[in-house]
């Protein structure tokens, strides 16, 4: 049975169900991608308030950790696709 290798870019579009699990993963790290963002910039707008800087601190903790979820994300998704067989190829 014939696979991908992890990190191909051909392997986000070689079948249907290649293009679904890219698409699921793809918006899993928008999600996460987002909400470091957002945890980011709430971390500012509490750090201009001296009694609000631990919770701003918080923020930037949960957003530096939002950050670095990224790249597992891609890394688990390129996982999954190199694991998914190729059309045509036998499933035995």
């Amino acid at each position: 049975m014939t696979r991908t290798a992890v990190f191909d870019p051909r392997s986000a579009t070689a079948s249907s169900q290649h293009r679904e699990v890219y698409g699921r993963y793809q918006r899993i790290y928008t999600v996460v991608e987002f909400a470091a963002a957002l945890a980011f910039v709430v971390g500012s707008v509490l750090f201009f308030f001296p009694s609000q800087q631990t919770p701003g601190t918080w923020f930037f903790l949960v957003g530096s950790v939002l950050f670095a979820a990224r790249p597992t994300v891609r890394v688990l998704r390129d996982y999954h696709l190199a694991r998914i067989p190729l059309p045509g190829d036998a499933t035995s």
